[in-house]
This record gives C-alpha cells, sequence and structure tokens, in this order.
C-alpha cells in the first residue's frame, strides 16, 4: 500500500502536527487519504458514530484528510489509570485492563495481528496512509516490541520522515543518535529529516544543514516554524506550555489540572474565544478568585477525587461556589461535584464508597460497562432549545437524588442523564464531551459569565468550532507546505 510514515527523535517532537498538515496537503492535491497511527497511548479519546473509542489526534487527522474517523484508524489505544496500569481498547471497544509489566507479554501478537488487519482494511478504502509513529522509534530497551514505528514502516515499506524538535536544543545530535540506534533496513527507509519548531533566521541554520546531510546522507526536507496556534493535544505535558495569558482578556477561567486528566481537547474551543483566558492549575495551586472554575473529565475520577480533597482544592472549589462562583464539571469532574461516587468492584483501583463535593444532587457507581457513543440533544440552559452535539465516554451511571425543592436543579439538557444545573445558574455538570465545540451554546454559557461582570453580551449566532477547526487545519497545511517537499515521499 502507498504509505508515507512520520517518527520523531523524542515525544513532543511535532510528529502529530506533520502527519496531520500531510493529511490536509495531500487531500488537497487529490488523493484519498488516511491517517494511521498502530498504538497510541493517550487520555483523549474521541467516540466514532458506531461508538468506538480511539485517539482524539488520530480523529482529528481524518477531519484534517476529508474523512470520517474510524477505529482503525487507531486500532489500540491504551488509556493510562495512574497505578502502572492501562486500560486497552483494541479496535474502538475495551477488552480490560493491564500492568505496564504484562502488556507486550498479553497482547503483542494480539496487537500485531490488530494492526495487520486494521492496514488491509485501510488499503481497499484509501489511495496512501500517513502513518504516525510514537515516542521515538530508537528506545533500545523496547524496539523489540515495539507496535508503532518502524515495525509497520517496514510492513509498508513506507519512506519515512524524521522529525526533531529543534526549540528544545539538541537537534542535531538527537537525529544522529537516532539514526545510529536504529538497525541497517530501519535507517534505509528514513528518507528525509525535518527540523521542527524552529525559531530565527533559517540562513543562521543553514551551516548545521549542510553538515547534518553531509554527515548522515539523508536530505532536510523541511524547517518548519515554530506554529502559534493552539493545537489539540495527546497528553497533559502539552499543558504546561499553555498558561499564557491574553492581555485583552475579559474572562479567566481556571481549568483543574488533574493527575489523569482527559480529553482537555473539550476546551481547544474555550482558548479559542479572543476575550477568554484558560488556565491550567495543580490541584496544589491557589484557587485565586476567576470567572469560572472547570473540573474536566479524567480516567481516575475516584483518585482524582481523593487528591482534589487531601490538597485542599476541594474545600477551595466548595467555598468558591458557595460565595456565587460558577463551576462546571465535565464527565469524571461532574461526577465528582455529586454526594458521593461508589465503585464496589475496585474498576479504578480503590474499592469503596468515597464523598464527593456535594455541590450536585447525584450518586455515581462505577460500573465495569463503559458507555461510549455520540448524542445529539436540545439544550434548556443557559438558552432553551440549542442543539447540542457531543459524545459520552464514562463507566459510571449517576443517578439523580432530587429532595426537598424539586426546582432546584434542572436538567441542561432534553435528557436528563447528560446534566444539571443549580437554580442560580452557578453549578453545572454534564456528561457530554464537545459541549463547548458548539459554538450559540458556548457564547451563551459565557454571556452568562459577561453579565456577572457587567460586561456586553457576545453574539451567539457564531459557528461551531468544527468550522474554526477547518481554518486551522488549513492554515496549518498551507504553513507546512511552504517549508516541506513532499516529493521524495510521493509515488
Amino acid at each position: 500500500m502507498k504509505s508515507i510514515m512520520v517518527v520523531g527523535t523524542t515525544s513532543h517532537a511535532g510528529k502529530s502536527l506533520i502527519t496531520t498538515a500531510i493529511c490536509r496537503i495531500l487531500s488537497r492535491r487529490g488523493w484519498r487519504v488516511a491517517p494511521f497511527k498502530g498504538q497510541n497511548m493517550a487520555l483523549n479519546a474521541y467516540v466514532t458514530a458506531n461508538g468506538g473509542e480511539m485517539g482524539y489526534a488520530q480523529a482529528v487527522q481524518a477531519w484534517a484528510a476529508g474523512v470520517v474517523p474510524w477505529v482503525e484508524m487507531n486500532p489500540i489505544l491504551l488509556k493510562p489509570q495512574g497505578d502502572m496500569t492501562s486500560q486497552v481498547i483494541i479496535k474502538g471497544r475495551s477488552v480490560g485492563k493491564v500492568n505496564a509489566a504484562d502488556y507486550y507479554e498479553q497482547y503483542f501478537e494480539l496487537g500485531w495481528r490488530t494492526i495487520e488487519e486494521s492496514l488491509q482494511h485501510l488499503s481497499t478504502e484509501f489511495d496512501l496512509l500517513v502513518c504516525e509513529g510514537a515516542g521515538s522509534p530508537a528506545e533500545i530497551n523496547l524496539k523489540h516490541r515495539d507496535l508503532t514505528n518502524m515495525r509497520v514502516a517496514k510492513y509498508l515499506n513506507a519512506p519515512t520522515i524524521l522529525v526533531v524538535d529543534i526549540d528544545r536544543g539538541g537537534a542535531f545530535a538527537h537525529v544522529v543518535g537516532t539514526l545510529e540506534l536504529l538497525e541497517p533496513d530501519e535507517r534505509q527507509l528514513i528518507k528525509g529529516i525535518v527540523i521542527n519548531k524552529f525559531r530565527g533566521q533559517r540562513s543562521l541554520l543553514e551551516p548545521g544543514i549542510k553538515w547534518l546531510e553531509a554527515r548522515i546522507g539523508i536530505p532536510v526536507v523541511g524547517v518548519i516554524p515554530y506554529f502559534q496556534e493552539t493545537f489539540p493535544a495527546e497528553d497533559s505535558l502539552d499543558l504546561l506550555e499553555r498558561n499564557s495569558l491574553k492581555t485583552q482578556a475579559d474572562l479567566n477561567i481556571a481549568v483543574i489540572r488533574l493527575p489523569r486528566i482527559a480529553n482537555f481537547t473539550d476546551f481547544d474551543p474555550l482558548e479559542s474565544e479572543p476575550t477568554v483566558s484558560v488556565k491550567y492549575l495543580s490541584p496544589k495551586q491557589d484557587l485565586g478568585h476567576p470567572d469560572a472554575v472547570i473540573i474536566p473529565g479524567t480516567k481516575t475520577t475516584v483518585a482524582d477525587l481523593l487528591l482534589l480533597q487531601r490538597s485542599g482544592m476541594a474545600e477551595a472549589i466548595q467555598n468558591y461556589a458557595a460565595s456565587g462562583g460558577t463551576v462546571l464539571g465535565i464527565c469524571g469532574g461532574y461526577q465528582m461535584l455529586g454526594q458521593m461516587i461508589a465503585d464496589p468492584e475496585g474498576i479504578e483501583g480503590q474499592a469503596g464508597r468515597f464523598q464527593g463535593l456535594n455541590l450536585l444532587p447525584i450518586r455515581t457507581v462505577i460500573t465495569g460497562q463503559k458507555i461510549a457513543r455520540q448524542r445529539q440533544v436540545s439544550s434548556n440552559y443557559p438558552q432553551m432549545g440549542l442543539p447540542v452535539n457531543g459524545f459520552e465516554i464514562h463507566q459510571g451511571r449517576s443517578r439523580i437524588e432530587q429532595q426537598g425543592d424539586s426546582k432546584a436543579f434542572q436538567p441542561l439538557f432534553d435528557d436528563v442523564n447528560l446534566g444539571l444545573v443549580d437554580s442560580c445558574q452557578s453549578v453545572w455538570g454534564s456528561y457530554l464531551h464537545g459541549l463547548f465545540d458548539n459554538g450559540p451554546w458556548r457564547r451563551a454559557w459565557l454571556n452568562r459569565l459577561r453579565q456577572q461582570r457587567g460586561l456586553k453580551s457576545l453574539p451567539t449566532g457564531v459557528a461551531n468550532y468544527r468550522e474554526q477547526r477547518e481554518q486551522i487545519l488549513d492554515s496549518l497545511a498551507t504553513e507546512v507546505e511552504n517549508y516541506l517537499d513532499l516529493t521524495p515521499f510521493l509515488p
């Protein structure tokens, strides 16, 4: 099958960004192209139309290619749980959890067979695959069981791009060292080097490029400038680089950076709002006085809830809510806002019943059966009748415990099981990921915050975030295409 492989000298070299750009570039040139990542370890997930889970980054790459995301584009997804175990998702379905030390013994053969089947399936539908590696292809202790990098490249005989992040320093050493550690049949597949995240004058880099090409015998096919646009990230390390506050922001929103924060791509649309500054706070930091606090999704709801309580952040959020502050919980964050979370089978690791923040009248039981599905609902708040699209990924089942005044809490949507809001519209909770992707709903919620500050309301007749994402993808592809020569990689 025609294919291009993208690997990196390190994690965060920019593989996902380059892969995404190539998908859009080739799609615009008329190719029917699809992304592929054999195995991904990430807590940002997307749910396909048939209810299968896959890495969110591969969903974005599919959108960049102009095609619908399929689980075959990311047939193995590992979701870390924080106790040296991961939940294993194969072709969109959870097959259990496994200790890191036992994973390859139990799943290597099944994993490779799944990858082969997925590649064969994709080959019947697409002209060309753009494949992404994971981490580094030269991890000596892992190479013999690496399912993602050069094993895939060799299987497809794919011309391969090696991406290096020059912004962190040591780029030339990373390239030379990576190539030195590859086997001869792996090294011969590397057809070009991409230097990513470059700041400064290209002319100052030229002597280094000439030295590198002479040393390794492989051309540098691209020097990509540092891309400033917020782009969907794969893991929470990227959040450490996202806290630069906008000088003209009207609203400051704090997102609690839970240890196992999941689907924080939910907040990319908020970061795209010119008048909104989003700050990710460690549970150990001072909460301060933001305009809203968001407790995001998490892979380990109970463990992260207990950490909030030990750190004092839980009490700070309760006090903040009592003073009239706006709190929003999504998925696991929604469960934390309730009265109690029970995990009788110890599915998340620690069996028992745990006191929640007691801000919403729900009680949640963690169960073995996962709910993963796309949803289309209509809003009751903050504005009646707004269409809202999103998806659920959760193992807890929440029951509403309305007591006393039945009007104290109301359903957020026409499906009562998807979320609640209190009568003052200050405490919100929902199971719906992708909530802020819905432009009119996002603006209506932000306008509630603006009214509290005496600010003029923003127009709510705006497009959904997917249209803005399309503009970002086009801008990314145009920028990368200006600096990347794909000639050595195309038939």
